[in-house]
């Protein structure tokens, strides 16, 4: 992953694969043996983003699209950079604002840091109803929440975070330093009430929170804590045995992708290095785990000085669709009210499509690769996508994809961080899955 333990993720995936090769587990061997899956290529790609100290400190993440029902044409792309703050895109992915990260509260601490964004529609404000932009500031342990107005003149984005938002799991700055910090968001607007909400996920912990959405009479907009979820982080194998997955000394398997599905009230949710999970979006219930990693149950052993995890034999008991970790989980409705839940399999560079009914128990309905074309290059270790089937004018008439690539490839010197974001005609997508 981009974000977070790419060194021990690669090493993982590497040392997993040679194991493989040595113990020809068989859920592994039907995978090697598969129909290659339909690729895609992206139509724009986004202006390089770049993470060193000749160019900055601008990270690309996670995309949400925002569709201007006025005028298609003018729909956005609004996607986090990290220490970059904010950047808006056009559909021909130019940038048409940069929003910058909040500074640090003092010397010692860590500066703003956007991770993932989801937006809200129609939230009651008291100059009326708006579209917002919900984003986890990980650096902050807080929410920051932006006004959505395409004619703004200096830029449609408008900070309406109310100044005495709270903390979103911390309890002090010394915790937030420490960064075990909002992470991973999805929104949820609640049919039966009205009400809205963002699900935030806590970094190197199993924890989800739900926070209710409250616009305030300044017309500012904060939230409250309605309850908290934790995920399992060890799991009990099929031959009886123990498994967590490897780590650093204190971290746990982290849930980032989140996708909220409106018809049903359910939310998938990625843990890394374990798989996808489905519950309520109001976080009561039982969550089930509806696909594993194909490194679920790999043993590993963290070594201090490579700060790398060496991997055992494969006891054969992983998934055989996403290779950790599962990232960037976004929703593709379509008209007859069918569906897919789209999941980011970073470790292979792929992406997989799952029924987006629970009733179906979340059936496996195939993948897809975006890779390189002739405008663009392809996604390679996607962090974060964002989907919507609906028509954006004439560029994206059948609706539009946005896939994170976390090594963009420009004409730069070898070694420097490159990131970016790719859009893709949904249209293509949806010709090559009906293929």
């Amino acid at each position: 992953m981009t974000t977070n333990r790419p060194a021990r993720s690669a090493a993982l995936a590497v040392g997993t694969a040679l194991a493989l090769v040595a113990a020809l587990a068989p859920a592994q061997a039907r995978t090697h043996a598969a129909e290659p899956l339909p690729a895609v290529t992206p139509k724009a790609e986004t202006p390089t983003l770049y993470d060193d100290e000749a160019g900055g400190s601008a990270n690309a993440d996670d995309p949400a699209i925002w569709r201007d029902a006025a005028d298609p044409d003018s729909s956005l792309v609004i996607a986090t950079a990290k220490e970059g703050g904010l950047r808006v895109y056009d559909l021909d992915a130019r940038q048409v604002q940069s929003v910058p990260a909040p500074a640090a509260p003092g010397p010692d601490d860590a500066p703003g840091r956007f991770n993932n964004v989801d937006l809200v529609h129609g939230l009651r404000l008291p100059a009326g109803r708006a579209d917002l932009a919900v984003v986890s500031d990980r650096g902050h342990d807080r929410l920051r929440v932006y006004r959505i107005d395409r004619r703004r003149p200096g830029g449609p984005l408008t900070d309406v975070t109310d100044a005495a938002a709270p903390r979103v799991f911390s309890a002090g700055q010394d915790e937030v330093n420490d960064q075990h910090t909002a992470y991973g968001l999805a929104t949820w607007t609640d049919p039966a009430t009205g009400r809205s909400y963002a699900l935030a996920s806590r970094r190197n912990r199993t924890e989800v929170a739900l926070l209710e959405l409250l616009a305030t009479p300044g017309g500012t907009v904060t939230y409250r804590k309605v309850r908290s979820l934790t995920l399992p982080s060890a799991f009990r194998l099929p031959d009886g045995t123990s498994w967590t997955p490897c780590a650093e000394p204190g971290e746990l398997p982290q849930v980032e992708g989140m996708v909220v599905d409106p018809a049903n009230g359910m939310l998938y949710a990625g843990q890394e290095d374990v798989g996808v999970w489905r519950v309520r979006a109001d976080l009561s219930g039982t969550p089930k785990l509806v696909d594993k990693v194909r490194e679920y149950g790999v043993p590993g052993v963290y070594d201090e000085e490579t700060e790398e995890c060496a991997p055992g034999a494969d006891p054969g008991f992983g998934g055989t669709r996403l290779a950790a970790d599962v990232e960037g989980l976004t929703l593709l409705t379509e008209p007859d009210g069918d569906g897919y839940v789209l999941a980011s399999s970073q470790g292979d560079d792929t992406f997989a499509l799952y029924d987006r009914e629970p009733e179906d128990d979340n059936e496996y309905e195939g993948g897809f690769r975006v890779t390189a074309g002739r405008t663009a290059d392809g996604s390679e270790e996607c962090d974060g996508a964002a989907v919507l089937n609906a028509p954006l004018g004439s560029r994206y008439p059948r609706g539009l994809l946005v896939v994170q690539d976390g090594h963009d490839t420009p004409s730069v010197p070898e070694g420097r961080e490159a990131t970016g974001f790719k859009f893709v005609d949904l249209g293509r997508v949806m010709d090559r899955i009906d293929d």
